[in-house]
Parts: structure tokens; sequence; C-alpha cells
């Protein structure tokens, strides 16, 4: 029994109807618990949507709580590491502010009124139940070493150049933070124009750092196509294997 549950509110196979359904109605329940945060309002309707959504929530969240032995592959641990991997961590904060706004005890302390931004984080639940957001997730895990490479080079490209900026114009950039500031939007090639180099030195930095930043931002776009690409022909290779 517990086996069927895991499978059903786990991401559907081609051929597990029950489990597609599950999906698609997780997905649009996600998007209806989004409507009272968007709308900012506190009508009866949107109450009860906001109660009805929240209960759904609770109730996912214990099936994959039961079931989380099948997820971890853990044994008995399994069900005391879940609460803890990202996803676990995503439900739990997506539920509670609604938890803490519906306790009345609860809602004359103030400072928990900040947990109820945290609602936002029902929107990351769709990752679960989107096989194109797997796919992009595998991705990043296969790429990982890549991305960080191109990640650690723009890391270090960006102090380097907040360094040199700062030692050439230390009035324009009176602070490093304002350097590092600079220095990132140049190599994103944003350029938002509050702060930038005046001094001849300066502005030839700022040239290197923007053409510099075209290929460090093109950079992780390819590595995650090229990772895409090579998911999209393993899924479809393992559909016709299965087929045959």
């Amino acid at each position: 029994m517990r086996k069927r549950i895991f499978q059903i509110i786990e991401v559907a196979g081609d051929n597990d109807i029950q489990s597609r359904i599950y999906d698609v109605t997780m997905m649009v329940v996600i998007v209806l618990s989004l409507f009272p945060i968007a709308l900012k309002s506190t009508s009866k309707e949107l109450v009860i949507l906001e109660y009805i959504t929240t209960a759904i929530f609770i109730l996912d969240y214990i099936l994959r709580m039961i079931t989380a032995d099948y997820k971890v592959k853990k044994g008995r641990k399994s069900f005391a590491v879940y609460p803890f991997t990202p996803m676990a961590i995503i439900d739990l904060l997506s539920i509670l502010p609604s938890v803490i706004a519906i306790n009345g005890t609860l809602r004359m302390l103030k400072v928990f009124r900040l947990l109820r931004t945290l609602r936002v984080f029902r929107v990351f639940k769709v990752v679960r139940y989107s096989k194109s957001i797997t796919m992009i997730k595998n991705v990043f895990k296969k790429q990982k070493e890549s991305l960080l490479v191109v990640c650690g080079m723009a890391v270090g490209y960006i102090l380097v150049s907040a360094l040199v900026v700062i030692s050439i114009e230390p009035e324009t950039f009176p602070t490093f933070f304002d350097a590092v500031y600079w220095a990132t939007v140049s190599l994103t090639t944003v350029g938002y124009g509050d702060i930038y180099a005046t001094s001849i030195a300066g502005k030839i930095i700022t040239m290197f750092s923007s053409v510099f930043g075209i290929a460090i931002v093109a950079l992780p776009a390819g590595i995650v196509t090229a990772g895409y690409m090579d998911e999209l022909n393993n899924s479809k290779k393992n559909k016709d294997d299965t087929r045959e």
C-alpha cells in the first residue's frame, strides 16, 4: 500500500494515469494557493481557498513522510533524513506560515507574521511535478563541476577587477563593495550607470570587463543547453527501448 502511494505521489510515469492525475492536481493546487498572496485580499472565498490548499499540502507532506524510506532508501533512517532534504524543507516552509496564520494564539506574536512571506515557497513545489524542470535539475547535477569552474572564474574576475579599479579610482569607488558592485554589473554587461569609471584607465578596464563578461555569461548557457539536449536524447532513447 505504501509503495503504491509513493509511486502515485512521485513524478508520473508514462503509463501511470493515477500518478499523472495527482501531479496535475497538485500543480493546479499550487497555482490556486498563490492567489491569496498575489491578491492581498482577506475575502471569505480566498480564506477558504487558503484553508483548502493548506490542508492538501499538509496531506501531501504526510504522505511523503510515511513513504520516505522509498525515496531516501536508507531504511528507518529515511524518516529522520527526509525532513532535511531540500524539497521537504520547501514543503514545510510553504505550509508553516499558513498554519501559524490559522492558529489564533500564535497570531498574537507579530514576529511570526514574517513567516507568512515564506508562502511564496509554494511556487517551488512545481519543480517536483514537472518533467522538464526535473530534467533541468539533472543537467545541473551532471554539469555541476563545469558550472562551478565557470562560476569560480566569474567570481575571481569580479574580485580582481574590483581591486584594480578601486586602486585606480579610489575617489569614484569609496568602498570595496562599490567596486565589486561595479565589476558585477560590468561583467554581466548590464551597466546601470549609477556608478562608473571616469578616468581613461578605468574606462579601458570597463571595456575589458564587459567584453569578458559576454564570454562568461555565454559559457553557462552553452553548458546547460548541451546538457539539456543530452537529457532529451536519453529520455527519447529510454522511451523507444520501453516500447520495444
